[in-house]
């Protein structure tokens, strides 16, 4: 039996108001499920315009609790759950689908078909998430072996580097030697995906940011130059970057009206645009906006085959997430800082210490 009865948890009460560290009892595992007792949980951007998005802006409604970027230990086991033992170490794959659907079927429940019917997009997304010390997770199919990898570590794999590593696999066949990626943001998804970018692909990276400190950062994990995203010429800095050409894939993970228009400047001719951030801005477009041909897709999470890919990279060596810890009771901290921009990579809240 679990030891506890009751546990904190760090949970979106209201739409428009900021989450509480609240006393909710803690879950047990049902028929299929598992119960994880959480190492860390990444504190994401997206988790800020939870609290600021108005009701109706997604398919679901408060209270739950946040964390959708989760690993931890197996902790107990629901009736008919195989393959797993209690404390193995596992990711957790943020988005939940049916399970039953085509892409589900080929483990993109991040496309689920029936999402909408659903009406919950995973733990942390409508679900309880993994900011409390225990994550019920529902089923097995959910869960990845971590291995040797630290779990407070490693949680931002399944958010922070899934996501990049999902829209640069995309375009990979792109990226041939002497081409050049744009990242745009630098921060938790951003040096994540520098490192990537380095580890799968021989293109030449250059990243934009407004801060000095997350560009420094961006140079000390692979980035081969830097562009202030205010300066007044930062378009052309980056088209000379690319020696006037433009990228081959620009990622945009901001994705406000001032990024994106940077963005389609950026990009060359048969090249890709990947808008990933949710800052909510709109994409400039018109016949002469943009090189010819050049692709604007949005792209959202990632498989869980993809997630095992990004495990595989990081106990390679080739990734590894810049993490600050918090405990649980400074989560509130945690998001301070992030909406600052004083965060270094990836926040990670770290119930279990």
């Amino acid at each position: 039996m679990t030891p506890n009865t009751t546990m904190q948890a760090y949970r979106l009460l209201a739409w428009q108001q900021p989450a509480e560290l609240c006393e909710v009892p803690v879950p047990e595992p049902g028929p299929g499920e598992v119960l994880i007792k959480v190492a860390g949980a990444g504190a994401c951007h997206s988790d800020l315009h939870l609290m600021e998005w108005p009701a109706g802006q997604l398919p679901f409604d408060p209270p739950f609790t946040l964390g959708h970027e989760n690993a931890g230990w197996v902790e107990r086991l629901g009736a008919g759950v195989s393959g797993l033992t209690v404390g193995d170490p596992v990711l957790v794959h943020g988005p939940w689908g049916c399970g039953r659907c085509e892409p589900c079927r080929r483990s993109a429940e991040n496309y689920c078909e029936r999402a909408a019917e659903l009406g919950v997009m995973g733990g942390g997304l409508g679900r309880d998430g993994g900011m409390a010390d225990y994550l019920l997770v529902p089923a097995a199919r959910l869960l990845l072996d971590l291995g040797e990898l630290d779990p407070h570590e490693a949680a931002p794999l399944t958010d922070a580097a899934l996501t990049p590593y999902h829209a640069i696999k995309r375009s990979l066949h792109k990226l041939a030697p002497g081409s050049h990626a744009v990242v745009i943001g630098a921060g938790g998804l951003g040096h994540m995906a520098i490192q990537i970018l380095d580890a799968i692909s021989p293109a030449r990276v250059i990243a934009v940011d407004l801060a000095d400190d997350k560009l420094a950062l961006a140079r000390d994990v692979g980035a081969a130059e830097t562009v202030r995203a205010d300066a007044a010429d930062a378009a052309a800095q980056v088209r000379e970057a690319t020696r006037g050409r433009g990228a081959e894939l620009v990622l945009d993970l901001v994705g406000s009206d001032a990024t994106l228009a940077l963005a389609g400047q950026a990009g060359r001719s048969e090249g890709d645009l990947a808008l990933v951030g949710l800052a909510g801005g709109t994409y400039p477009l018109s016949f002469f906006s943009q090189a010819y041909e050049l692709s604007v897709v949005t792209t959202y999470w990632g498989s869980a085959i993809e997630l095992m890919e990004v495990i595989e990279l990081a106990r390679a060596g080739k990734i590894h997430a810049h993490v600050e810890r918090f405990p649980l009771e400074r989560a509130g901290e945690a998001y301070e800082q992030l909406r600052a921009g004083e965060v270094e990579g990836r926040a990670v809240i770290c119930p279990a210490g």
